[in-house]
């Protein structure tokens, strides 16, 4: 039986709103590291997961991807997914 296509949304602390779709994936979590560089650009990341525990996965490499790509400082947001209307 097909899986019926969905649309996903996710509202950021800093009221930034995401949405996902059409999908048939069980998406439950949008993920979203925000980063500042030194030279005062910012670069944005991000992805989702199918569990809270998929997505704080994320969270481990940041040192390293900092450290990497010279980020000055970052965020890490998560939100859940919840379903809207098309």
């Amino acid at each position: 039986m097909a899986r019926r296509k969905r649309y996903l949304t996710a509202t950021m602390p800093d009221g930034y709103v995401k949405t996902i779709g059409p999908t048939a994936d069980a998406f439950t979590h949008y993920w979203r590291i925000v980063a500042e560089l030194e030279n005062g650009r910012t670069e944005v990341f991000w992805g989702h997961a199918r569990s809270l525990a998929e997505a704080r996965k994320k969270r481990l490499p940041l040192a390293e991807a900092a450290r990497m790509r010279g980020w000055k400082r970052y965020t890490f947001e998560i939100a859940e997914l919840v379903e809207t209307p098309a």
